[in-house]
């Protein structure tokens, strides 16, 4: 298995709901191109290479797909399912709005391992802002190993996939689907991660090579089942690029599903919101993207939200990366006039912007750089502490976080 990390994004027109429905059609007949024998995968274990489009990943890794491209079922040609989850996962993302994402092999016999390198690997890409790990998050031991990442290097937020129990007559169970404490099937809660499900049916060109023979409608052929943390991905990276890191990825198309594997009723739905689990949903006829909290939903108080928690991480990284400067600088009165200056001044471009909340500029934000929280002891030191206040959530109650340049900068 691999692991997908997702950066940026790439602007998308809205489309209205029939041409939607029209590009959904097309793509049960129109799909990639699919080469006739897979790829070798040269690519070690672990390494985390870019990938800007899906080409370049079939170039890196491989072919798409688990299935013989020819309409013969050979053994020789087929590749691992989870090599096939991968490809629908970048695939997907890049679909619906990514333009940046770094790729690493993740060995299903040696994942823990493979897992613990290639986070490693990624902490120092510092541009990176999400991560999944498609098809396998669903564990407890990858969810927690992406939380754990995300709060290690402070500005990142896992995407993770929604495990699907069913019951007896192969229906969503989704009793189990909560926080009561009898079952472990929802990741741990914690405001780093964010889950969606369940998974989304989309069409794959080896396998409708395959089923060509068959006396099948054509709308029928090359249809599977995939997670859904790819293509969740490109949609956050879409939103962020057409609305802002503040506008929550939701009530958004997923281009390029033509179902889910399980249908949730608008019941169901209020029931797995407060848990934090994300629904993915047909809404008039339409494969829809229904939730935005973290994991853990109302129990995770004022990060519950993803638009939320991702706002605070994208203010907190801008101001740490933007005020690198005044390690050079004395640590004085005109020091900390000119830091209140510029951070006040990004900050009421984003309060403008409509990512904070409030009447005026001094109802949305405050900044706190003087002599109070840089006393002599602190100075002598060598840092200098900016305190920040923020609104983000709804009623406004500022979210207070700190950065300390010098030795040991970090938010808390």
């Amino acid at each position: 298995m691999q692991t997908l990390q997702a950066l940026l994004a790439l602007p998308l027109a809205d489309r209205q709901r029939q041409a939607r429905l029209l590009a959904r059609e097309r793509a049960r007949t129109t799909v990639p191109r699919c080469e006739r024998r897979p790829t070798p995968i040269t690519i070690e274990p672990s390494r985390a290479k870019l990938c800007t489009n899906f080409s370049q990943f079939q170039e890196y890794f491989g072919d798409w797909s688990a299935y013989g491209d020819d309409g013969v079922a050979d053994a020789s040609k087929l590749q691992p399912n989870d090599h096939q989850i991968l490809s629908h996962a970048v695939y997907g993302f890049f679909l619906n709005g990514g333009r940046r994402c770094f790729v690493a092999r993740v060995r299903p016999d040696n994942l823990a391992d493979d897992l613990e390198r290639a986070l490693g690997n990624f902490e120092s890409i510092e541009e990176l802002s999400l991560v999944a790990f498609p098809g396998r998050s669903t564990g407890r031991v990858v969810s927690d190993a992406l939380a754990a990442h995300c709060e290690k290097t402070r500005y990142r937020f896992a995407i993770l996939d929604v495990a699907t129990p069913v019951d007896n007559k192969g229906r969503l169970d989704s009793a189990k689907l909560t926080y009561d404490g009898t079952n472990d099937t929802l990741p741990k809660r914690t405001k780093h991660s964010a889950m969606y499900g369940p998974n989304i049916q989309v069409v794959d060109p080896a396998l409708q090579r395959q089923q060509a023979h068959l006396d099948l409608p054509e709308r029928y052929k090359g249809l599977v089942h995939v997670p859904p943390s790819g293509h969740v991905a490109g949609i956050y990276a879409r939103t962020d690029t057409q609305r802002g890191v503040f506008k929550a990825p939701a009530n958004t198309s997923v281009l390029g599903a033509l179902n889910v594997q399980h249908y949730i009723s608008r019941n169901v739905q209020e029931g797995l919101n407060p848990q934090g689990v994300n629904c993915i949903r047909t809404l008039n006829g339409d494969i829809t993207v229904w939730g935005a909290r973290t994991c853990g939903g109302d129990d995770n108080n004022e990060w519950r939200y993803v638009s939320v928690r991702r706002t605070f991480l994208f203010i907190a990284k801008s101001i740490d990366e933007g005020t690198q400067w005044v390690v050079f600088e004395p640590n004085d009165i005109a020091l900390w006039g000119k830091v209140r200056r510029n951070v006040g001044a990004f900050l009421t471009q984003l309060w403008r912007d409509g990512a904070l909340f409030g009447a005026t500029a001094e109802e949305a934000f405050y900044v706190k750089c003087d002599a109070e929280n840089n006393p002599p002891d602190s100075r002598e030191t060598g840092k200098l502490v900016i305190e920040v206040g923020i609104s983000i959530v709804r009623p406004a109650e500022f979210v207070i976080f700190r950065i300390t340049q010098g030795t040991g900068a970090k938010a808390q």
